[in-house]
């Protein structure tokens, strides 16, 4: 018979707060030190999708940011997985970008291999394995969208792995905006320009109340009869010109204060080189 102390207690249930003390340590000894914790990194897209009459239509904007720096004004976030097939990434636009190009890859072989053309909900199962196993360390907030003998399929798939399958989706920073323009306008069965436009309309709304996203508006339409990639499909915010000329005369703005600091250095070392021009 095992003794009490070698017997294994069965796990209470609940979240573990054991190493908050050893972390909040952590934390202090490295502020005295100058270092300070990582903090998640934000970053900024909206991009969006729906299914209307004859298909699905995919929608992003066009903005790229490094922190607060806008680094590409015209970045593609709508990736080709197959040709009924396509999908929307948000996040970190190296790991969307090459979690899309690696998904495509292995759903190619997965087609020559079964002789079948692909399935929207194999591509939909693939990705979110693939996140979840790597538990958010891959930054991709995802939407596939597609026409395949099931019908017209669109699953918005998050970054840990958990994913939906509704008629209209939005994802990204923007996604609030675009998401409240889905549900007050969207009906079953719209007609491709109408559904044209309220892709258009949502994007917009992540473009102007989300720092984070802007410039133009790429829509891919995809139907029984093929896909419709239309890049730079509107530019709801254009560069405006200016009215005049803002150059003023030196003494136009008057100095109020002037502080002048003297500093008193010693000359402790004076050498002189000459550069060779040979």
């Amino acid at each position: 018979m095992l003794s009490s102390s070698s017997q294994v207690e069965a796990p209470s249930g609940g979240f573990c707060f054991e190493n908050a003390r050893r972390n909040a340590v952590l934390e202090a000894g490295l502020s005295e030190k100058g270092y300070s914790a990582p903090k998640a990194r934000k970053t900024g897209t909206t991009i969006g999708g729906i299914i209307f009459k004859d298909g699905v239509i995919l929608g992003a904007d066009t903005r790229a940011t490094d922190d607060m720096v806008v680094a590409d004004k015209n970045c593609m976030k709508i990736h080709y997985i197959a040709p009924n097939i396509y999908c929307c990434g948000a996040g970190v636009a190296a790991d969307a970008e090459i979690t899309t190009q690696m998904m495509s890859s292995n759903i190619e072989l997965h087609s020559l291999s079964t002789g079948r053309p692909p399935l929207v909900v194999t591509v939909t199962r693939q990705l979110k394995q693939l996140l979840f196993r790597y538990q958010g360390h891959i930054g991709s907030s995802l939407i596939v969208g597609g026409v395949d003998v099931d019908g017209f399929q669109l699953f918005s798939i998050y970054p840990h792995g958990s994913y939906d399958k509704l008629p209209f989706a939005a994802l990204g920073s923007g996604a609030a905006a675009a998401i409240s323009v889905f549900e007050d306008r969207y009906k079953p069965n719209l007609e491709l320009e109408d559904a044209k436009r309220l892709v258009r309309d949502a994007i917009a709304a992540g473009i102007f109340c989300d720092l984070g996203s802007g410039s133009n508006i790429d829509l891919c339409v995809i139907t029984d009869k093929g896909v419709d990639y239309l890049r730079g499909y509107d530019q709801p915010v254009q560069k405006g010109q200016k009215e005049g000329k803002y150059i003023y005369k030196q003494g136009t703005t008057p100095v109020l204060t002037k502080t002048v600091t003297p500093l008193t250095l010693d000359v402790v070392d004076e050498s002189v080189q000459m550069m060779d021009s040979q």
